[in-house]
């Protein structure tokens, strides 16, 4: 059986999955804590690094973007990188705006201090990166906005990992009760479209322990 090391409060690794369940690809999973060293996640990988992809051959692949492209590329059936070299560039360049830029200009200073510090460190918030997060998130959220007035999905015509990395990054600070949302209907409704698929659905039932989400986050019709 197909096994995947991950974490719920890990961004990347939350994108994979729901690579894996558009692609209908069943899976056991092994949660390991980011923040503690693990040797098995080492004799894996010796980044140390969620996520990590054990296929059913016993192929051993780690690193998101590694993960996705592998899993493109050996179940072809659903693409999620695109079918043209253009449009298997748009996505990839903005599957890395959002693995990237979003996260460390929002993701990481909004559902970093609100999720992770309180689990890893039972530590508050610090509320300079969490005002940082808020100020950055807009201008992202407007770029969106942009996209999403010109195209059908992020990168086009289609479903792509652009909307993936996207909502996978957006689900966590939706969770910590950080999206302006009725600031921007163009990019709630593009949400609801991605969070009403089925392959949303596991990470819904993510719960932090101690850490509630926010009411809108199982909403999906928020």
């Amino acid at each position: 059986m197909r096994l995947f090391y991950h974490h719920p409060l890990v961004a990347s690794a939350r994108k994979v999955r729901l690579v894996l369940h558009e692609k209908r690809l069943a899976y056991d999973e092994r949660v390991i804590e980011p923040w503690r060293e693990s040797e098995e996640l080492l004799g894996l990988t010796p980044a140390g690094e969620l996520p990590v992809l054990v296929d059913e051959d016993q192929a051993v692949v780690s690193d998101h973007g590694a993960i996705t492209e592998y899993l493109d590329e050996v179940y072809p059936d659903v693409p999620l990188i695109g079918r043209t070299p253009g449009e298997r560039a748009e996505a990839r360049r903005l599957a890395a705006w959002f693995d990237d830029k979003f996260y460390w200009e929002v993701t990481h200073q909004i559902a970093g201090e609100k999720l992770i510090r309180r689990v890893s460190a039972n530590a508050a918030p610090d509320s300079r990166a969490l005002r940082a997060g808020r100020e950055n998130i807009q201008i992202h959220l407007q770029y969106l906005t942009w996209l999403k007035e010109r195209r059908s999905w992020l990168a086009g015509d289609s479903l792509s990992i652009a909307d993936l990395s996207a909502a996978a990054n957006i689900s966590l600070v939706d969770y910590s009760g950080d999206m302006p949302w009725e600031q921007y209907p163009e990019v709630k409704e593009w949400y609801v479209r991605v969070k009403s698929r089925p392959s949303f659905r596991p990470l819904l039932k993510d719960t932090i322990p101690g850490v509630p989400p926010a009411p809108v986050y199982t909403d999906l019709d928020f």
